[in-house]
């Protein structure tokens, strides 16, 4: 970074919703697997934006703290 530029990032943990790339990164489950978990039409942790896929990354904590595996 040079003098006179900003840091604009947001970590991870402070934003509400995150790529599925951040998700695989924050959780440890894999990027196949998110995708195939938010493929799902029941999945309450996936914001679909048109194509895009977004993770509800709250929602996401709740789910991965009540799962005993996936």
């Amino acid at each position: 970074m040079t003098k006179g530029e900003q840091d604009n990032t947001i970590p991870i943990w402070e934003k509400s919703c995150i790529t599925i790339e951040e998700a695989a990164k924050y959780t440890g489950i894999g990027i196949c697997k998110l995708r195939e978990l938010t493929n799902d039409e029941n999945c309450d942790f996936v914001l679909w934006i048109g194509n895009k896929r977004l993770v509800k990354r709250k929602k996401l904590d709740e789910f991965v703290d009540k799962s005993f595996s996936i």
